[in-house]
């Protein structure tokens, strides 16, 4: 090839490589697939709002996002699986408090350190937790729920959780205490199964996020009676919070963000942060993750460690007083 040739051609091969790399998603996962590890089933609303973010996600960074369940022992297995995965940018995990913040409190073992195997990327909600009642429960408030235990089970009743020593579990207990009953939670793999239940008369009352409640809520199909926070919610104004219905203690709200392994390249989740506060600014998904019950807030890589700090702080109280012992 003559030398002039040759030039030519190493010149272009120069301006494509660095046309790539300049192009959407470059620095993030250079046109490889995206994975989203989620933490529960499918059907869930951790995996509603993963798939909702996923399909704006892959237009933003132009590259393939895909939504990968793992479900099992309360997004432990999904955390597991994200501590083994390459810190190469391919692979993050979307998670709300439960299994950053609350599962390593609660298990001598849970095989991953949030703070040493994880890099937070970037937040984009909070959410509240509720406590509902199936529709073949005659309760239309929590003190008629409490009053109907009392009535029919002698004080006895079960209440389903998502899963085992989480939030949920800890509130059923609460309530127990407050009221002067004898609940005991039952555990699920996760909203979706434990919905199920509820739908089909199962079981009588859960405890979950509002995200997993609200769309059987609006149906008709189950009834919500009290949230979280310290105030009502826009997509539930008339229904009170715990707080109201006398049960405080649950005002600092839960969490939703995305980690990464350890080592991530800083360019990679800068990248990704900022192609997530782009898609959550869209009046299309900030509608439909209200919608799932969620307030949309960015939270840039350190805010996100803030807040998770803050709230295992809170919680970690909140455990040692229940009594709980690590299992």
């Amino acid at each position: 090839m003559p030398c002039t040739s040759r030039r030519l051609a190493l010149s272009l091969a120069g301006a494509a490589l660095a046309a790539a790399l300049a192009a959407p998603g470059a620095a993030l996962a250079q046109q490889r697939t995206l994975k989203i590890l989620v933490g529960f089933p499918a059907g869930g609303g951790t995996d509603a709002i993963a798939r909702t973010l996923a399909d704006k996600l892959k237009d933003e960074l132009g590259t393939p996002v895909i939504v990968e369940n793992k479900p099992g022992a309360g997004g432990q297995l999904a955390a597991q699986a994200l501590k083994a995965a390459a810190p190469d940018g391919t692979t993050l995990f979307i998670s709300h408090d439960h299994t950053i913040s609350v599962l390593p409190l609660v298990s001598k073992n849970p095989g991953y350190d949030p703070q040493k195997d994880f890099a937070p990327v970037a937040g984009f909600a909070s959410f509240v937790n509720a406590f509902a009642v199936s529709s073949g429960t005659p309760a239309k408030t929590l003190g008629e729920y409490t009053a109907w235990i009392k009535a029919q089970g002698q004080g006895k009743g079960v209440v389903g959780v998502p899963a085992p020593a989480s939030t949920p579990e800890f509130m059923v207990k609460v309530l127990g205490e407050r009221f002067k009953l004898d609940l005991t939670p039952a555990p699920y793999r996760g909203s979706a199964p434990m919905i199920g239940d509820m739908l089909g008369n199962q079981i009588a009352a859960g405890v979950g996020s509002v995200p997993d409640f609200i769309d059987n809520h609006k149906g008709g199909r189950l009834r919500v009676l009290a949230v979280g926070g310290e105030k009502r919610q826009a997509i539930l104004p008339d229904v009170p919070t715990l707080a109201e219905a006398g049960v405080a203690g649950f005002e600092d709200l839960p969490y939703y963000g995305f980690f990464a392994p350890a080592g991530t390249p800083k360019a990679a989740i800068d990248e990704f942060s900022a192609a997530l506060a782009k898609v959550i600014a869209r009046p299309e998904v900030r509608e439909r993750l209200t919608a799932l019950g969620l307030a949309v807030e960015f939270m840039n890589a350190q805010q996100l460690a803030t807040r998770e700090r803050a709230y295992a702080k809170t919680w970690a109280e909140i455990i040692r007083k229940s009594g709980f012992q690590p299992q």
